[in-house]
Protein backbone atom coordinates (compact mmCIF):
# COMPACT_ATOMS: atom_id res chain seq x y z
CA UNK A 1 0.00 0.00 0.00
CA UNK A 2 2.79 2.35 1.02
CA UNK A 3 4.35 1.99 -2.14
CA UNK A 4 1.62 2.23 -4.68
CA UNK A 5 0.63 6.06 -2.40
CA UNK A 6 4.81 6.73 -3.38
CA UNK A 7 4.43 6.22 -6.81
CA UNK A 8 0.90 7.94 -7.12
CA UNK A 9 2.32 10.96 -5.06
CA UNK A 10 5.15 11.08 -7.39
CA UNK A 11 2.83 11.42 -10.02
CA UNK A 12 1.34 14.10 -9.25
CA UNK A 13 4.54 16.27 -7.96
CA UNK A 14 5.61 15.64 -11.68
CA UNK A 15 2.31 16.81 -13.14
CA UNK A 16 1.79 19.92 -10.86
CA UNK A 17 5.74 21.15 -11.78
CA UNK A 18 4.36 20.80 -15.05
CA UNK A 19 1.33 22.41 -14.75
CA UNK A 20 3.75 25.32 -12.86
CA UNK A 21 5.60 25.37 -16.44
CA UNK A 22 3.05 26.24 -18.63
CA UNK A 23 1.99 28.88 -16.13
CA UNK A 24 5.09 30.71 -16.65
CA UNK A 25 5.23 29.71 -20.07
CA UNK A 26 4.22 33.14 -22.04
CA UNK A 27 0.91 33.20 -23.41
CA UNK A 28 1.18 33.30 -27.56
CA UNK A 29 -2.50 33.77 -28.86
CA UNK A 30 -2.64 37.36 -29.24
CA UNK A 31 1.44 36.80 -31.36
CA UNK A 32 -0.34 33.81 -33.12
CA UNK A 33 -3.39 36.06 -34.07
CA UNK A 34 -1.34 38.77 -35.39
CA UNK A 35 1.09 36.91 -37.22
CA UNK A 36 -2.06 34.99 -39.35
CA UNK A 37 -3.54 38.36 -40.14
CA UNK A 38 -0.29 39.61 -41.31
CA UNK A 39 0.07 36.24 -43.50
CA UNK A 40 -3.17 36.75 -44.84
CA UNK A 41 -2.81 40.65 -45.99
CA UNK A 42 0.31 39.73 -47.35
CA UNK A 43 -1.53 36.20 -49.39
CA UNK A 44 -4.20 38.50 -50.43
CA UNK A 45 -2.29 41.63 -51.96
CA UNK A 46 -0.23 39.03 -53.59
CA UNK A 47 -3.19 37.75 -54.95
CA UNK A 48 -4.43 40.91 -56.39
CA UNK A 49 -1.07 42.18 -57.50
CA UNK A 50 -0.99 38.66 -59.51
CA UNK A 51 -4.84 39.22 -61.00
CA UNK A 52 -3.95 42.70 -62.07
CA UNK A 53 -0.23 41.69 -64.21
CA UNK A 54 -2.77 38.83 -65.77
CA UNK A 55 -5.10 41.41 -67.09
CA UNK A 56 -2.23 43.94 -68.21
CA UNK A 57 -2.73 46.20 -64.93
CA UNK A 58 0.78 47.13 -63.91
CA UNK A 59 -0.22 50.39 -62.60
CA UNK A 60 -3.04 50.06 -60.78
CA UNK A 61 -2.84 50.45 -56.38
CA UNK A 62 -3.96 47.91 -54.67
CA UNK A 63 -5.87 49.36 -51.24
CA UNK A 64 -4.64 47.92 -48.10
CA UNK A 65 -6.62 44.55 -47.31
CA UNK A 66 -9.61 44.96 -44.67
CA UNK A 67 -10.28 42.89 -42.00
CA UNK A 68 -14.37 43.02 -41.49
CA UNK A 69 -14.56 41.02 -37.71
CA UNK A 70 -12.50 37.95 -37.36
CA UNK A 71 -11.27 35.81 -39.72
CA UNK A 72 -12.74 38.00 -42.84
CA UNK A 73 -10.92 39.38 -45.12
CA UNK A 74 -11.70 42.13 -48.00
CA UNK A 75 -9.62 43.12 -50.65
CA UNK A 76 -10.81 45.24 -53.25
CA UNK A 77 -9.95 45.59 -56.80
CA UNK A 78 -10.94 48.57 -58.60
CA UNK A 79 -11.10 47.22 -62.44
CA UNK A 80 -12.33 43.77 -63.78
CA UNK A 81 -10.40 40.90 -63.59
CA UNK A 82 -9.73 37.02 -64.63
CA UNK A 83 -12.34 35.55 -62.29
CA UNK A 84 -10.52 32.17 -64.01
CA UNK A 85 -7.22 32.82 -62.33
CA UNK A 86 -9.00 33.64 -59.11
CA UNK A 87 -9.01 30.62 -57.15
CA UNK A 88 -5.63 28.98 -58.34
CA UNK A 89 -3.76 32.22 -57.33
CA UNK A 90 -5.48 32.71 -54.03
CA UNK A 91 -4.44 29.07 -53.47
CA UNK A 92 -1.08 29.53 -54.27
CA UNK A 93 -0.75 32.30 -52.30
CA UNK A 94 -2.30 31.23 -49.37
CA UNK A 95 -0.05 28.27 -50.03
CA UNK A 96 3.32 30.00 -50.00
CA UNK A 97 2.27 31.45 -46.89
CA UNK A 98 1.47 28.38 -45.11
CA UNK A 99 -2.20 29.13 -44.42
CA UNK A 100 -4.35 25.55 -44.41
CA UNK A 101 -7.31 26.84 -43.02
CA UNK A 102 -10.70 25.82 -45.44
CA UNK A 103 -12.72 28.74 -46.35
CA UNK A 104 -15.05 30.70 -48.31
CA UNK A 105 -14.98 33.42 -51.62
CA UNK A 106 -16.86 35.98 -52.28
CA UNK A 107 -16.80 38.28 -55.31
CA UNK A 108 -19.14 41.43 -54.60
CA UNK A 109 -19.69 44.44 -56.48
CA UNK A 110 -18.12 47.55 -54.59
CA UNK A 111 -20.90 49.73 -55.06
CA UNK A 112 -23.87 47.63 -54.79
CA UNK A 113 -22.29 45.20 -52.16
CA UNK A 114 -24.13 42.27 -54.45
CA UNK A 115 -22.96 38.99 -54.58
CA UNK A 116 -21.52 38.32 -58.28
CA UNK A 117 -19.40 34.98 -58.31
CA UNK A 118 -18.10 33.07 -55.28
CA UNK A 119 -17.03 28.84 -54.24
CA UNK A 120 -15.92 26.98 -50.98
CA UNK A 121 -11.84 26.11 -51.54
CA UNK A 122 -13.42 22.33 -50.93
CA UNK A 123 -14.90 22.33 -53.95
CA UNK A 124 -12.20 23.59 -55.76
CA UNK A 125 -9.49 21.77 -53.70
CA UNK A 126 -11.72 18.55 -55.16
CA UNK A 127 -12.01 19.30 -59.06
CA UNK A 128 -9.74 21.92 -59.20
CA UNK A 129 -12.86 24.38 -60.67
CA UNK A 130 -15.19 26.51 -59.42
CA UNK A 131 -19.11 27.62 -60.65
CA UNK A 132 -19.57 30.46 -62.95
CA UNK A 133 -15.66 30.16 -64.37
CA UNK A 134 -15.63 31.33 -67.99
CA UNK A 135 -18.24 33.52 -68.14
CA UNK A 136 -17.58 37.29 -68.76
CA UNK A 137 -17.89 40.15 -66.01
CA UNK A 138 -18.12 43.89 -66.07
CA UNK A 139 -15.63 46.56 -66.13
CA UNK A 140 -16.27 47.63 -62.65
CA UNK A 141 -14.65 47.74 -59.12
CA UNK A 142 -14.80 44.43 -57.09
CA UNK A 143 -14.86 43.55 -53.16
CA UNK A 144 -13.09 40.10 -52.81
CA UNK A 145 -14.22 38.71 -49.54
CA UNK A 146 -12.65 35.73 -47.95
CA UNK A 147 -14.03 34.19 -45.04
CA UNK A 148 -12.07 31.24 -42.82
CA UNK A 149 -14.09 28.85 -41.21
CA UNK A 150 -11.49 28.05 -39.11
CA UNK A 151 -9.27 30.25 -37.12
CA UNK A 152 -5.60 30.04 -37.48
CA UNK A 153 -4.88 29.86 -34.27
CA UNK A 154 -6.83 27.87 -31.60
CA UNK A 155 -7.45 29.09 -28.01
CA UNK A 156 -4.89 28.00 -25.36
CA UNK A 157 -6.13 25.63 -22.47
CA UNK A 158 -6.07 26.54 -19.25
CA UNK A 159 -3.62 25.84 -17.36
CA UNK A 160 -5.02 24.88 -14.43
CA UNK A 161 -7.29 22.75 -16.19
CA UNK A 162 -4.68 21.23 -18.28
CA UNK A 163 -2.23 20.41 -14.93
CA UNK A 164 -5.25 18.80 -13.40
CA UNK A 165 -6.51 16.29 -16.31
CA UNK A 166 -2.63 15.49 -16.64
CA UNK A 167 -2.52 14.93 -12.89
CA UNK A 168 -5.33 12.42 -12.88
CA UNK A 169 -4.14 10.51 -16.17
CA UNK A 170 -0.68 9.66 -14.09
CA UNK A 171 -2.66 8.56 -11.18
CA UNK A 172 -4.99 6.46 -13.64
CA UNK A 173 -2.09 4.85 -15.34
CA UNK A 174 0.04 4.38 -12.21
CA UNK A 175 -3.09 2.41 -10.36
CA UNK A 176 -3.28 -0.21 -13.49
CA UNK A 177 -0.10 -0.71 -13.63
CA UNK A 178 0.28 -1.24 -10.13
CA UNK A 179 -3.31 -3.42 -10.21
CA UNK A 180 -1.97 -5.98 -13.07
CA UNK A 181 0.90 -6.43 -11.20
CA UNK A 182 -0.82 -8.04 -8.27
CA UNK A 183 -3.84 -9.14 -10.07
CA UNK A 184 -3.79 -12.83 -11.62
CA UNK A 185 -5.11 -12.78 -14.73
CA UNK A 186 -7.99 -14.00 -15.92
CA UNK A 187 -8.40 -17.55 -18.04
CA UNK A 188 -8.82 -16.34 -21.55
CA UNK A 189 -12.10 -17.76 -23.10
CA UNK A 190 -12.10 -18.50 -26.94
CA UNK A 191 -15.46 -16.91 -28.44
CA UNK A 192 -16.56 -17.24 -32.04
CA UNK A 193 -15.41 -14.55 -34.19
CA UNK A 194 -17.87 -11.88 -34.81
CA UNK A 195 -17.99 -10.31 -38.52
CA UNK A 196 -18.69 -6.65 -38.64
CA UNK A 197 -22.07 -5.59 -39.92
CA UNK A 198 -21.01 -3.43 -43.09
CA UNK A 199 -23.90 -0.95 -43.40
CA UNK A 200 -24.17 0.34 -47.38
CA UNK A 201 -25.37 3.73 -48.10
CA UNK A 202 -26.07 2.86 -51.59
CA UNK A 203 -29.36 4.89 -53.07
CA UNK A 204 -30.61 3.26 -56.38
CA UNK A 205 -32.31 5.15 -58.26
CA UNK A 206 -33.10 4.20 -62.26
CA UNK A 207 -30.68 1.64 -63.40
CA UNK A 208 -28.13 3.83 -61.65
CA UNK A 209 -26.90 4.04 -57.45
CA UNK A 210 -25.34 6.32 -55.47
CA UNK A 211 -22.66 6.23 -52.58
CA UNK A 212 -23.38 9.18 -50.87
CA UNK A 213 -20.78 8.69 -48.02
CA UNK A 214 -17.93 8.32 -50.46
CA UNK A 215 -19.54 10.68 -52.99
CA UNK A 216 -19.53 7.85 -56.09
CA UNK A 217 -22.19 7.49 -59.01
CA UNK A 218 -22.05 4.28 -60.84
CA UNK A 219 -24.68 4.10 -63.81
CA UNK A 220 -24.40 1.38 -66.28
CA UNK A 221 -20.45 -0.39 -65.77
CA UNK A 222 -18.93 3.16 -65.26
CA UNK A 223 -18.42 4.69 -62.04
CA UNK A 224 -17.91 8.47 -60.69
CA UNK A 225 -16.01 10.35 -58.63
CA UNK A 226 -18.37 13.46 -57.47
CA UNK A 227 -17.93 16.99 -56.11
CA UNK A 228 -19.68 17.54 -52.51
CA UNK A 229 -21.91 20.35 -54.50
CA UNK A 230 -22.42 17.12 -56.97
CA UNK A 231 -23.11 14.83 -54.95
CA UNK A 232 -25.55 17.24 -52.37
CA UNK A 233 -27.42 18.43 -55.62
CA UNK A 234 -28.02 14.50 -57.08
CA UNK A 235 -28.98 13.63 -53.69
CA UNK A 236 -31.65 16.70 -53.20
CA UNK A 237 -33.05 15.04 -56.60
CA UNK A 238 -32.89 11.40 -55.80
CA UNK A 239 -34.83 12.47 -52.65
CA UNK A 240 -37.61 14.30 -54.47
CA UNK A 241 -37.37 12.66 -57.61
CA UNK A 242 -40.64 12.87 -60.54
CA UNK A 243 -41.25 16.12 -58.53
CA UNK A 244 -40.52 19.69 -59.81
CA UNK A 245 -37.92 21.46 -57.28
CA UNK A 246 -37.77 25.72 -57.44
CA UNK A 247 -34.86 27.62 -58.10
CA UNK A 248 -34.73 28.77 -54.39
CA UNK A 249 -35.38 25.40 -52.61
CA UNK A 250 -32.33 24.28 -54.44
CA UNK A 251 -29.93 27.40 -53.82
CA UNK A 252 -31.37 26.80 -50.43
CA UNK A 253 -30.86 22.85 -50.09
CA UNK A 254 -27.48 22.76 -51.51
CA UNK A 255 -25.60 26.44 -51.42
CA UNK A 256 -27.26 28.32 -48.65
CA UNK A 257 -24.33 26.30 -45.82
CA UNK A 258 -21.87 28.54 -47.19
CA UNK A 259 -23.40 31.59 -46.78
CA UNK A 260 -23.29 32.73 -50.68
CA UNK A 261 -26.05 31.08 -53.49
CA UNK A 262 -25.43 32.32 -56.62
CA UNK A 263 -28.56 31.55 -59.21
CA UNK A 264 -26.19 30.31 -61.73
CA UNK A 265 -24.51 27.47 -60.24
CA UNK A 266 -27.57 25.87 -60.47
CA UNK A 267 -27.17 24.95 -64.30
CA UNK A 268 -23.42 24.90 -64.50
CA UNK A 269 -23.64 21.54 -62.06
CA UNK A 270 -27.07 20.52 -63.62
CA UNK A 271 -25.40 20.22 -66.79
CA UNK A 272 -22.55 18.35 -65.08
CA UNK A 273 -25.31 15.90 -63.84
CA UNK A 274 -26.68 15.32 -67.22
CA UNK A 275 -23.48 14.37 -68.37
CA UNK A 276 -22.54 11.72 -65.79
CA UNK A 277 -26.23 10.24 -65.97
CA UNK A 278 -26.06 10.30 -69.80
CA UNK A 279 -25.54 6.45 -70.15
CA UNK A 280 -28.93 5.96 -68.16
CA UNK A 281 -31.85 6.07 -70.09
CA UNK A 282 -34.15 5.55 -67.51
CA UNK A 283 -33.31 8.96 -66.15
CA UNK A 284 -33.11 12.63 -66.97
CA UNK A 285 -33.03 15.79 -65.63
CA UNK A 286 -35.91 18.12 -67.09
CA UNK A 287 -35.73 21.89 -66.92
CA UNK A 288 -39.49 23.19 -65.98
CA UNK A 289 -39.81 26.67 -67.70
CA UNK A 290 -39.69 29.56 -65.21
CA UNK A 291 -39.73 27.01 -62.21
CA UNK A 292 -36.45 24.59 -61.62
CA UNK A 293 -35.60 20.96 -62.36
CA UNK A 294 -37.12 17.81 -62.32
CA UNK A 295 -35.32 14.29 -62.09
CA UNK A 296 -37.77 11.71 -64.46
CA UNK A 297 -36.95 8.03 -62.82
CA UNK A 298 -39.08 6.14 -65.84
CA UNK A 299 -39.43 2.63 -63.08
CA UNK A 300 -41.83 1.20 -61.15
CA UNK A 301 -40.20 1.86 -58.08
CA UNK A 302 -39.59 5.92 -57.97
CA UNK A 303 -39.04 5.86 -53.98
CA UNK A 304 -35.38 5.47 -53.35
CA UNK A 305 -33.94 2.52 -52.11
CA UNK A 306 -30.83 1.72 -49.63
CA UNK A 307 -29.08 -1.08 -50.37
Amino acid sequence: MAGKLAIVASFLVISLLFGQFAWITPDTDATNSQRFEEKTNLALRRTGHRLLLASGDSTSHIPAVKKLEEGTFVLQLSKSFDYNQLPSLLQESFDLHGIKNNYDVTVMDCKTNEVQLGYNFLDYSKSKEVACVGRDQVIDCYNVKITFLATANNPKSNPVWWTLGLGIAFIGVSYVVLSRRKTPLAPLIETPDEKPIEKSTRIRFGESSMDLDNQMLYTSHTQHNLTFREAKLLHLFIKYQNQVLERDFILKSVWEDEGVTVGRSIDVFVSRLRKLLQEDTSLKIAAVHGVGYRLEVNNDNPAPKKT
